[in-house]
């Protein structure tokens, strides 16, 4: 059972990891039915050799597995794929007539939501992520909320799952696969409710979620950690905010604080434990039924009405389903050791939910799981008590470390100081007396709760402070990475087993990976894709350059904590030399703060004065926030062979106005093998000057970043025949409002010779600048470096 699990799990990896899935199905099934029929030739053909059938058993027992997880995953997926958008549907106004599903999520002026339209609406998919905002409503107040189950009728305009495809980036489209979602969209001014009953059970269940919700928030006026007591209750972590998240990050201890197996398992324990204690009390009822199996029932009973208010999730579902299995296994009367009953539930949450391996959660649940089974299973005296739990935490703790670098290019170092007050107080103090609440939600329960609550982010918050609380570094290649899962494997082993001192210097080697460098005089870029903004990572041997920072999402969120840190970190970059803002518009300075508040940044230039650029700082704290000059005054600088120019604006140039485009640095980076132009958003006036006082070999590149993202305002005639690159790079947002690169500019650098690229399409777009001159320059897209199936579908 155990091989085949694993066997099972690797067919599903490799359905996930494709580019395409078409004939992946007719092919799994295929195989699978030949391997079916060898397994019984060879069991017929190896009657009377008994070693070599077992043998042969076992390999055609994975090879089934492998092919059904093939055969299963691919036309999953296909189905989940035909379930799409039609293409003349996309960015037009349609009216929708459907349901509310699930839980809305309080937005700014607004909510999100997921929207299921009725049957027989040609075009429309099954599910789709719908935002309503309310223009006018006053700040800080939302405008009702649409109720689960409720019917309505939208005006909407949709498009395809879309998402930012960058190095070590979140991949949004993947996410909306999992929950099923093909499309997403917005709520135009048509909006009318519609008659119709509560729907299903489970719109019933997210009602009654939402009126928890909105009864302990209301217990709970001016709460500091209300949203998260509420996240402990129904799953609902909108409310807790982006610092704590941080907090939660550099400790270690957002396992605790999101809805997951721990808290599914206490639930059940706690069910469980009490039924059994009163069912040995009853002799009628204990001869009835083992108090034991009673008390499995009521535990998975517990588990699924908490599973229930916790909106049933996926990562809630994958939970609930590992504890069922459990049950299961209890009342088949069979003693079946633990791994086998964990290799079950590995089954049974692949087999339901085939893209489970594409969340770090999967991986860290079922490696938690594997963990404390290999550090307490097969000893003759296990340690219990605290001992016993701390010895659990430890283990987990640095065996979890080259998944946590695999997954978020970071580990907590103080986790296990962190869980062993986070976990105690939320599983024993915070979550009981707010589920002990939501009957009658009431001072004398949560203000306890509240308490205990403070006292745990106040020590969580002191140890996040201190400067060595996170590990981070860039994700080792797959060879190291499975060294290091080889190392901790060894290390969770008894004591005396040979070969176990050389596991710490496996995972020794695994911390001090670091990734190469370019060599002196080559350099590496990378255009980010952060929708409609710029931001552009240049990085030579020994030195980091940012240019711009890209836009902000919304008022809790931007390009540099969404994109541009996270790939910062899987870089292996730690600081950053210098910061150039081109202007001062949003979508370039958007993310400024953000990485300034996460890393060290040396200087910052600056197109405009900096009082322009200063809102992009502002909040930041002043002892981390460096100081700002304007780039005219900056002369040109050589870092490692490779040479920095700032050729706009000149000194005395400098725009005061916020908006003033041809106030943008414009910024050559040149090495042997070539130079990028990155232009920022420059119109053709500034574009003129520029020609008019530096020379035409002073301006070629190999490689342009198009001036305003492809405006037709910019890349004149006159420039683009000056600079006459190989490649020219258009960042821009997914079907922006205007029509960023304009068809006229795509086609003035295609007829200069030049490929154009676009992050937008092709995801991030990354260069490497060779230090030798006749190796040149290589230009390459995350896209199509990584593709996946699901990706533009």
């Amino acid at each position: 059972m155990r091989i085949n699990a694993l066997a099972f799990l690797i067919g599903v990896c490799l359905v996930q990891t494709r580019a395409a899935v078409d004939g992946w199905a007719v092919a799994g099934a295929v195989a699978l039915v030949m391997a079916v029929m060898l397994r019984i030739a060879l069991a017929r053909g190896l009657a009377r050799q008994p070693t070599l059938r077992r043998l042969a058993q076992i390999a055609l027992g994975a090879a089934i597995a492998l092919a059904a997880a093939v055969a299963w995953s691919a036309w999953r997926a296909e189905l989940r794929l035909a379930d799409e958008l039609r293409g003349d549907l996309e960015g037009v106004d349609v009216v929708v007539n459907g349901r509310i599903a699930g839980l809305p999520q309080a937005l700014d002026q607004g909510w999100r939501f997921d929207f299921e339209p009725d049957a027989g609406q040609d075009g429309v998919p099954q599910r789709v992520l719908l935002s309503w905002r309310q223009e006018g409503a006053e700040e800080g107040v939302l405008p009702a909320m649409p109720q689960p189950g409720e019917r309505w009728s939208f005006a909407v305009r949709l498009r395809r799952p879309h998402g930012f495809v960058n190095p070590g980036g979140f991949d949004y489209e993947a996410w909306l696969l999992e929950r099923g979602i093909r499309a997403t969209g917005h709520v135009r001014k048509h909006a009318v409710r519609l008659e119709g009953g509560a729907g299903c059970w489970m719109q019933r269940v997210h009602r009654v979620r939402a009126a928890v919700r909105e009864r302990l928030l209301a217990a709970m006026p001016g709460s500091e950690y209300g949203g998260l007591m509420v996240a402990l209750a129904v799953g609902d972590q909108g409310g807790i905010p982006t610092g704590d998240w941080e907090v939660f990050r550099r400790t270690g201890v957002a396992h605790v604080i999101s809805i997951s197996g721990l808290h599914i398992a206490l639930v059940g324990l706690f069910c469980g434990g009490a039924v059994a204690l009163l069912w040995r009390r009853v002799p009628a009822l204990a001869l009835r039924m083992p108090a034991q199996k009673a008390g499995a029932l009521a535990a998975l009973a517990g588990a699924s009405a908490y599973a229930l208010l916790a909106g049933l999730g996926i990562p809630v579902l994958r939970a609930w389903l590992m504890l069922a299995v459990a049950v299961w296994v209890l009342f088949s009367g069979r003693a079946v050791a633990p791994s086998r009953v964990l290799a079950i539930a590995l089954l049974v949450v692949l087999v339901a939910d085939p893209w489970a391996v594409l969340s770090p959660g999967f991986w860290l649940s079922f490696g938690a799981v594997a963990i404390i089974l290999a550090s307490v299973g097969g000893r003759t005296r296990a340690r219990t008590g605290w001992r016993g739990a701390v010895r659990v935490q430890l283990a987990i703790s640095v065996a979890l470390i080259p998944l946590l670098l695999a997954q978020f290019q970071s580990f907590p170092l103080l986790s296990p100081l962190a869980n062993l007050v986070a976990i105690p107080l939320v599983s024993f103090v915070i979550t009981p007396l707010v589920l002990l609440s939501l009957p009658w939600p009431t001072a004398l329960l949560l203000t306890p709760a509240a308490f205990a609550a403070r006292l745990m982010m106040d020590f969580l918050h002191w140890l996040a402070a201190w400067e060595l609380a996170l590990w981070e570094q860039a994700p080792p290649p797959s060879w190291l990475l499975a060294c290091g899962l080889v190392a901790v494997a060894v290390l969770l082993l008894p004591r005396a087993t040979p070969g176990r001192l050389a596991a710490p210097a496996l995972l020794g080697g695994l911390l001090a990976w670091q990734p190469a460098r370019p060599a002196e005089g080559g350099f590496e870029v990378q255009v980010l894709d952060v929708g409609q903004g710029l931001a552009v990572h240049v990085r030579t041997r020994t030195h980091d350059l940012l240019f711009d920072a890209g836009p902000p999402y919304g008022s809790a969120a931007d390009a540099g904590s969404r994109v541009i840190l996270p790939y910062l970190r899987t870089a292996g970059t730690r600081s950053i030399d210098r910061l150039v803002l081109s202007h001062g518009d949003a979508d370039h300075v958007g993310g400024a703060a953000s990485v300034i508040g996460a890393m060290p940044v040396g200087e910052v230039l600056a197109g405009q004065p900096a009082s322009a650029v200063g809102i992009a700082l502002a909040g930041e704290k002043e002892e981390r926030t460096p100081a700002v000059r304007s780039c005219a005054q900056i002369p040109p600088w050589t870092w490692d062979g490779v040479r920095f120019e700032i050729l706009h604006p000149l000194a005395g140039q400098s725009a005061g106005r916020r908006h003033d485009n041809d106030a943008s640095c414009v910024l050559q980076v040149a090495g042997p093998a070539g130079a990028l132009l990155l232009t920022g958003d420059i119109g053709m006036a500034a574009e003129a000057a520029l020609l008019a006082r530096v020379t035409t070999d002073a301006l070629r590149s190999e490689v342009v970043v198009s001036a305003h993202h492809g405006s037709r305002s910019s890349s004149s005639a006159a420039f683009v025949d000056a600079t006459l690159p190989a490649h020219v790079v258009h960042s821009a947002g997914h079907r922006n409002a205007f029509g960023h690169p304009h068809p006229q500019v795509w086609a003035r650098w295609a007829g200069a010779g030049a490929r154009n690229w676009r992050t937008d399409a092709q995801g991030a777009i990354g260069m490497v600048f060779a230090a030798d001159a006749d190796v040149g320059v290589e230009v390459f897209a995350a896209r199509e470096r990584s593709p996946r199936y699901w990706h533009g579908r």
